[in-house]
């Protein structure tokens, strides 16, 4: 395995394991509440085929956006729009759920291990936030081997949550369980479609922090922002208006934060970014997942 591919594998756990357990377990978990539904949804090592078909269908989706490239990245404004949209149809969803008083299954009854790998391949078709940010770093990388780690390292991250989601489907009941899966996945859906609305800058403006007081920060043609899992530090930098600014982006962490979209583009970290000239005014910058959010203050 290449130095790259490791390198995003183990991003990719990373990034399962602390942002992909809450947001894919509730928007996907869905397809895997309709498997333990069922009296054969009993079985636990149905769970396990569960997983293995979602980490080859990640594996392979993630081979082939590296093998296409860039050439198929998606704009920050068509990203926003699948966040919005993956949230409204989980908040679909969760009605649906809590107004049957149960949880969604095959027709027919009869689940059996040809299916549960089915219905676990079948949750790339419900992206959570966190997953469209690996499909990027996927699409970024160029590589199948490495778009296949990173997707495959962040099924790995996730697959503990979805196994112990898969034992408390078996110990509830259906109508409790309707319930709470209902609550959690309207809770996900909101979070997914507020980063949506914030990735696409649909939001009303946010209030910046307060920057420090003009004689005790400098103001530079030069600023460096830290990306950290937490988001970026400091939140606020000032920089001269009606000059060319460099912003010295650097990564402290592995996480979304790693992937910032400023100036309507894309731009993977570490990077240096080049602005032009600036007027008088804050300059808005957020992750590729749209959780968080930067200021720039030109004066």
């Amino acid at each position: 395995m290449s130095a790259q591919a490791a390198g995003l594998l183990a991003g990719g756990l990373a990034a399962g394991l602390v942002a992909g357990t809450a947001t894919c377990t509730a928007t996907q978990g869905g397809l895997l509440m309709g498997l333990a539904g069922r009296p054969h949804g009993r079985d636990p090592a149905l769970v396990g085929w569960f997983l293995a078909g979602r980490l080859a269908s990640y594996t392979l989706a993630g081979a082939l956006l590296g093998l296409l490239g860039s050439a198929i990245s998606p704009p920050p404004a068509a990203r926003a729009a699948l966040l919005v949209a993956a949230g409204v149809t989980v908040i679909v969803f969760a009605v649906r759920v809590m107004r049957r008083g149960h949880c969604a299954a095959p027709r027919d009854g009869q689940v059996s291990r040809y299916k549960a790998p089915l219905l676990g391949a079948a949750t790339i078709l419900v992206p959570c936030g966190v997953t469209l940010s690996m499909e990027m770093i996927a699409v970024s990388s160029g590589s199948p081997l490495a778009g296949a780690a990173a997707m495959a390292g962040f099924v790995a991250g996730t697959a503990p949550a979805f196994a112990l989601l898969g034992y408390v489907l078996r110990r509830v009941s259906r109508t409790r369980l309707a319930r709470l899966t209902g609550l959690v996945a309207i809770a996900a859906g909101l979070w997914t479609i507020g980063a949506g609305l914030n990735l696409g800058g649909w939001l009303p403006a946010a209030t910046p922090p307060a920057a420090p007081p003009a004689a005790a920060r400098p103001v530079s043609t030069t600023v460096t922002v830290w990306a950290t899992r937490d988001g970026y530090r400091p939140a606020m930098v000032p920089a001269l208006a009606g000059v060319p600014v460099e912003i010295v982006f650097k990564q402290a962490d592995r996480g979304c934060t790693g992937t910032v979209v400023i100036g309507g583009r894309d731009v993977a970290l570490p990077a240096t970014v080049r602005l032009p000239p600036q007027p008088p005014g804050t300059l808005r910058y957020v992750c590729g997942m749209g959780m968080y959010a930067g200021f720039i203050n030109f004066s």
